[in-house]
């Protein structure tokens, strides 16, 4: 079959998800079939742990035409494993969900019909009310809103969306070894949709994201995508400077006009402070050096062990 002669594909990250996977394909499978509209769903697995791999096999035997499966050699993440789906899909449009079945199959008509209803290059499927805990709601807010402040982004984009192929093709232009779909989706184009989608408790098992990895995708987003770490030092060099500035100038006030003593604490202060100032900064421009070296290494955003 060449290579965009389908309407559309569904690109699947899969992590340890043995229990939903057919119910999934089984949804997808009848939507797609209602709407008579040529489909395939490209499941990436992301090493996991359980059994996945094996139901993906199976489905793949009983629908060849309908399945790609994908194993990747280790968890190279949500994003990258989506981006490794890129590159094998066939369809004009592409569509990316979750595992887990809080974004249901039936849902993806909305997607279908915002698109072809406002032209758009992407469109996310927004739930009204995450079913996640407290804390999951609250991480995935600060996400999205830091997304927005950083890369001026629309702040409430989602992992259920349609994006067209050339955006797709876009895409892929990319080979760095992090990847963050919603900036590099929003760098490329701002002709973006939202439509209200439902979302449903997880079925089985608990979400794979934690407060602590959300926080560390946000840390990874800022210093692969953004410099304002190293903006904050200058301006916060400049302020400092202006500070210690000020202050001086009062030192010396005080020791021309009251002959008072400058004092030993306050010089250890002085010189802690600074010193501290001074460790922070480098360790900023640290971490920056670890970035471009890694980007300096061109390692691959991912590494397949086998596909079907």
């Amino acid at each position: 079959m060449s290579r965009k002669s389908l309407d559309f594909s569904v690109v699947v990250p899969v992590h340890n998800s043995e229990d939903s996977l057919k119910e999934l394909f089984l949804g997808i499978k009848a939507c797609f079939e209602k709407l008579e509209r040529s489909y395939e769903v490209v499941f990436v697995n992301d090493y996991s742990r359980d059994k996945s791999w094996k139901v993906l096999e199976e489905l793949h035997l009983a629908y060849p035409d309908e399945v790609r499966a994908i194993s990747l050699s280790r968890n190279f993440g949500q994003h990258n494993a989506i981006f490794c789906g890129f590159t094998f899909v066939q369809g004009m449009q592409v569509i990316t969900m979750d595992d887990d079945l809080q974004n249901p199959p039936e849902e993806i008509p909305k997607l279908i019909e915002a698109a072809e209803k406002h032209e758009s290059d992407l469109v996310y499927g927004v739930p009204s009310r995450k079913q996640h805990s407290a804390s999951r709601r609250a991480g995935s807010k600060v996400l999205h809103k830091s997304s927005h402040v950083l890369f001026d982004g629309p702040g409430n984009g989602s992992s259920f969306r349609l994006i067209s192929r050339r955006l797709v093709d876009q895409l892929l232009k990319h080979h760095h070894n992090f990847i963050y779909l919603d900036e590099l989706l929003n760098w490329y184009t701002r002709s973006i949709s939202f439509v209200d989608v439902e979302h449903r408790p997880r079925p089985y098992k608990r979400s794979g994201y934690s407060n602590r990895s959300l926080f560390r995708l946000v840390s990874n987003i800022v210093m692969y995508y953004t410099n304002l770490p190293l903006r904050l030092i200058v301006y916060g060099g400049f302020l400092f400077s202006f500070v210690s500035f000020i202050i001086g100038l009062f030192f010396i006030y005080r020791k021309i006009v009251h002959e008072v003593p400058l004092g030993f604490t306050a010089q250890i202060v002085a010189i802690f402070f600074s010193t501290g100032l001074i460790l922070l900064s480098l360790g900023v421009i640290g971490e920056y050096l670890s970035r471009i070296y890694a980007l300096q290494q061109k390692k691959p955003p991912f590494s397949i062990k086998k596909a079907l």
